[in-house]
């Protein structure tokens, strides 16, 4: 049996909207962004987990929420069979050294007044490691990630945008993490340094058996990287399985659509495109029933009225659809699973 080193259940974040005077006077009810919303899952060892979906639809929050780098609303999160959400104070800070972060810009999220080489010794700093092991550690893993040594007494702004993600990268791992959040790790780059870094994370992985969950909107890297899929839309799950049988039978309408706008690389291949119409709703107040009900072509009353739950269709396969068996037997453009080749271009944001 597969062993979880992270459990969430029931996640909830929300996020209060400030108040006009007048409204606090009024005593009008308080208004709530609903980030994250009832969200459960698990994450394996070893495993790497893609959480895909558009702009604005909670994946973020979700990440920064599991490392409680945001205090939840509402559920738990387990990791290695504590309870972490729980935690405050000196005890969940002794569970910073086991998860990471990469954040998504590596040109907003560096020091740019601080050195490269006190960037990435500064979480040995915070954990009061001996001067002499600190830099030992920091040149073992300048190396490991394929940074110059002899350019780390250099500022950030000195390098280019592959290098400075590289330093994230490093930052992350100095303190040896088992957990490592990747937020949009390659979508500040270009096609060619994208490859450079996926190839990086993946390698980093089989030899420090890391786990990883990873957010991002390109479909094209979720299927280079990760062994399962999740999809998100407006703060919920709404499908959840192997990255392979996800992607090539979906059986929700907004993975559909969003496996639909892939660019196909032979362009004397007719492919039959769904495109999404209408916006994402509003996270202050999200539609009755279903979600993804204002932009779905398939919807019926049912679906404007009773909330979907996340149920297992198939073996492994798991969708928020009332009509979900309707799509097993759908025809779509078929997607691999992980590929052996990183992403050759970046994909448009689906939506």
């Amino acid at each position: 049996m597969t062993e979880n080193i992270l459990q969430v259940k029931n996640l909830v974040k929300y996020f209060p909207v400030s108040h006009s005077i007048l409204a606090r006077v009024m005593r009008r009810t308080a208004l709530q962004v609903h980030a994250v919303d009832d969200v459960s899952l698990t994450i394996a060892k070893n495993e790497t987990l893609g959480l895909v979906g558009e702009s604005g639809s909670g994946k973020t929050t979700f990440g920064r929420t599991v490392l409680m780098l945001e205090r939840r609303t509402s559920g738990t999160i387990t990791f290695q069979d504590q309870t972490i959400s729980e935690m405050k104070g000196d005890e969940l800070r002794a569970f910073r050294k086991k998860m990471q972060i990469v954040f998504q810009d590596p040109y907003s999220s560096l020091d740019p007044r601080t050195r490269v080489n006190d960037i990435i010794a500064e979480p040995l700093r915070a954990f009061g490691t001996r001067k002499d092991a600190e830099k030992e550690t920091v040149k073992r893993v300048a190396t490991a990630v394929n940074l110059p040594i002899d350019g780390l007494s250099r500022f950030p702004h000195e390098f280019s945008g592959g290098q400075r993600q590289r330093i994230a990268i490093a930052r992350a791992m100095v303190l040896e993490p088992q957990f490592i959040v990747l937020d949009e790790p390659t979508s500040a780059l270009d096609s060619s340094v994208q490859a450079q870094i996926l190839n990086l994370l993946r390698k980093m992985q089989e030899q420090l058996g890391l786990t990883y969950l990873l957010i991002t909107h390109n479909v094209g890297v979720v299927r280079y990287m990760a062994n399962r899929m999740t999809v998100m839309y407006c703060g919920k799950l709404v499908e959840m399985g192997s990255t392979r049988e996800v992607l090539e039978q979906p059986l929700h309408p907004y993975t559909v659509a969003l496996i639909s706008s892939i660019p196909q690389p032979d362009p004397t291949k007719r492919v039959k495109t769904m495109p999404v119409t209408g916006e994402v709703p509003s996270a202050v107040n999200p539609p009755r029933g279903c979600r993804f009900n204002p932009r779905c072509r398939h919807v019926q009353d049912k679906c404007r009225v009773i909330e979907p739950a996340l149920r297992e269709i198939l073996p492994g396969h798991w969708a928020a659809c009332h009509f979900a068996e309707e799509f097993i037997s759908m025809d779509l453009p078929p997607q691999s699973q992980k590929s052996s080749s990183p992403p050759s271009k970046t994909l448009p944001r689906a939506g």
